[in-house]
């Protein structure tokens, strides 16, 4: 009778104890998705909601390929400029592959992260830490581009355009500065039209346009954001430990994530500027040819605009990214607290009674 017990004990151990790693394999599973589809969810709301003032910073960055003028409009102006020739319209131009794309990148971004963050942890120790984390950000970044940079390349495109009559208008009246053989790309009247033109004039080279460049500007730009991020977090938790260690007093996490991700955001969008104007008149220049490259833009607009060139649209691609990644960071902090660990200790209190309840009969 003992001996059966003893059996009976090793073998409801066992079940529970496969029971919780099962449990636990498929809650990490499900939460992964989670990731992904909160990412989605925030960065297609991101967009959707910045998009205006995403529209003026392409705008400004790509003046320089349809004037040959040194004197450019300032972000008053083109706001002007914008809103006099299309009305509230010209704004939400390209809004469609806009959010598309974010969809996409907002998944891979913080699917990827949270996974590959702590695999980076577990089998490379010396990897951890920041390090681990801005792997991570630029791994998600980078398998997102794949998807990202044609939606980037038609949106920005649909930007510059506005409405019909503006884009007609902006040809006509530069059509003087350019090569007598040159023709500029035609009007977009939607996004899968425009992306069945520009694979028709210039193949998949048109569509991912200035794809390298993109990378060159979003590697950096979501490892520093996630580095940023953590780093902040950390310096937030040791500020509190020093000035207030006996205190009760506790921020919300969903709170941190907004106020830490806005700063963490914009300060890598500044530092990033100059990427984003040289990828963003590779992708607009189309079959007019003005800069051979990353290296090429990067001389030419340092030659002729200097240092102001290059940073050109920093301010409204600040702007656009502090409520932008505050909202991200808040959204996926709340999912991670009100999800994660409340229903994993749910469903493993759970699974522990189950297994036991074979034991509780026998004796």
């Amino acid at each position: 009778m003992a001996v059966t017990s003893s059996s009976s004990s090793t073998s409801g151990g066992t079940n529970s104890s496969a029971t919780l790693v099962s449990t636990n394999s498929s809650s990490t599973q499900f939460f992964v998705w989670r990731e992904f589809l909160w990412g989605a969810i925030a960065g297609g709301f991101g967009e959707g909601m910045m998009h205006p003032i995403d529209t003026v910073k392409t705008r400004i960055q790509s003046q320089a390929i349809f004037t040959q003028t040194q004197k450019q409009k300032s972000i008053v102006q083109m706001v002007r400029a914008v809103w006099g020739a299309d009305g509230l319209r010209g704004f939400y131009r390209g809004v469609v592959p806009g959010v598309t794309g974010s969809l996409a990148t907002g998944a891979t971004y913080f699917g990827v992260i949270e996974s590959t963050k702590k695999w980076i942890e577990e089998t490379h120790p010396n990897l951890g830490g920041h390090w681990a984390h801005f792997i991570a950000g630029a791994l998600g970044d980078t398998l997102g581009s794949f998807i990202y940079v044609p939606c980037e390349v038609i949106k920005q495109r649909m930007q510059v355009q506005g409405t019909r009559k503006y884009w007609t208008s902006v040809v006509m009246k530069d059509a003087a500065h350019l090569q007598s053989d040159a023709t500029m790309y035609g009007y977009y009247s939607g996004m899968f039209q425009a992306g069945c033109s520009i694979w028709k004039d210039q193949g998949p080279k048109g569509l991912y346009a200035g794809y390298w460049s993109t990378l060159a500007r979003d590697v950096p730009f979501a490892g520093l954001m996630v580095t940023c991020y953590e780093a902040l977090k950390d310096l937030t938790e040791y500020g509190k430990q020093k000035w207030f260690p006996n205190s009760s007093f506790h921020v919300n996490s969903s709170f941190e994530g907004l106020v830490l991700g806005g700063i963490a955001g914009g300060v890598s969008a500044y530092l990033t500027t100059p990427l984003d104007v040289i990828k963003t008149r590779l992708q607009v220049q189309g079959t007019i040819v003005r800069y051979n490259g990353w290296m090429d833009a990067f001389r030419r607009i340092w030659l002729i605009e200097g240092p102001k060139g290059l940073f050109r649209g920093s301010i409204p691609r600040v702007i656009w990214y502090v409520p932008a990644s505050a909202l991200t960071f808040m959204a996926v902090e709340f999912l991670r607290d009100h999800f994660k660990e409340d229903k994993v200790k749910e469903v493993t209190t759970l699974s522990i009674e189950k297994s036991k309840s074979p034991l509780q009969q026998q004796s």
